[in-house]
């Protein structure tokens, strides 16, 4: 489905453009997932359902997740809760709200298409062992270099969040 890959694309860099642009930084998270969901989008249309997958759950779930309490954490007292009643009106969620159902109409029209026998998404579909195989086997230092900056960043974010007694 060519439409459903060029539409989520467009979404993609749509809603990626407003996140970084966006000075509010609750908006630019809600545009921020808006275009992770696209992403996933663009895997499922291109026939890789397991990287759409492990894209939402990864990033649209655990990483957005994490950039939520940031945020939360970030409350610094009644003049910020003033400016975020202000901030947060229905207007804020038009667009994200607007690119979202956009996606979630063409999922379900390229899922239960109108007329046809099947799913139309993709040409073929890529499982998880095919993804296993790729990934340990060309792409296995660079599987290994990943894993090792991660746990860098981990043992970071420990040391740099403990509270010194």
């Amino acid at each position: 489905m060519e439409i459903a890959f060029y539409l989520s694309a467009a979404v993609a860099v749509i809603a990626t453009l407003l996140a970084v642009t966006n000075t509010n930084p609750v908006h630019g998270l809600m545009y921020l997932i808006v275009s992770l969901l696209a992403v996933a989008m663009v895997f499922f249309a291109i026939g890789a359902p397991f990287a759409g997958i492990l894209e939402i759950i990864v990033y649209a779930g655990a990483i957005m997740v994490l950039f939520v309490f940031v945020v939360m954490m970030l409350n610094l007292g009644r003049a910020t809760v003033e400016q975020e009643k202000r901030w947060l009106r229905w207007q804020a969620y038009a667009g994200p709200g607007v690119l979202c159902a956009l996606l979630l109409f063409e999922l379900v029209r390229a899922l239960h298409p109108l007329g046809s026998a099947g799913p139309q998404i993709g040409y073929g579909v890529i499982g998880a062992r095919e993804v296993g195989i790729a990934l340990f086997g060309p792409y296995l230092l660079a599987v290994e270099l990943a894993s090792m900056l991660l746990l860098a960043a981990l043992v970071a974010a420990f040391h740099l969040g403990r509270h010194e007694d």
